[in-house]
């Protein structure tokens, strides 16, 4: 298991407080964060950005490299469309 700086610990706790108040706020649209994990991970930033002995994101590493495979696999398998004609069925009118 990762181990935690004791900076990380206070930002986390910190954060967590904020949340519990209902100050917490998310940095891009300042919306009112309601989420405990939300909470953390805004703390573990906040500690990030300060220096404090933190683990990197591994969730993000494994966001982009299944995103690169992704879109490998799909210029592989582009198969260009076939047009089908539709048969006329127009029947002999003159047969009534």
């Amino acid at each position: 298991m990762a181990k935690y700086s004791e900076k990380a610990s206070d930002a986390v706790g910190r954060a967590l407080h904020k949340e519990k108040n209902g100050t917490l706020k998310s940095g891009r649209s300042g919306k009112t964060v309601t989420s405990r994990e939300q909470a953390i991970a805004i703390g573990l930033s906040e500690a990030r950005a300060k220096g404090a002995k933190v683990p990197s994101k591994k969730s993000s590493a494994k966001k982009t490299t299944a995103k690169k495979v992704t879109q490998k696999s799909s210029a592989k398998k582009k198969v260009p469309v076939k047009k089908t004609v539709a048969k006329s069925t127009t029947k002999n009118s003159s047969m009534m």
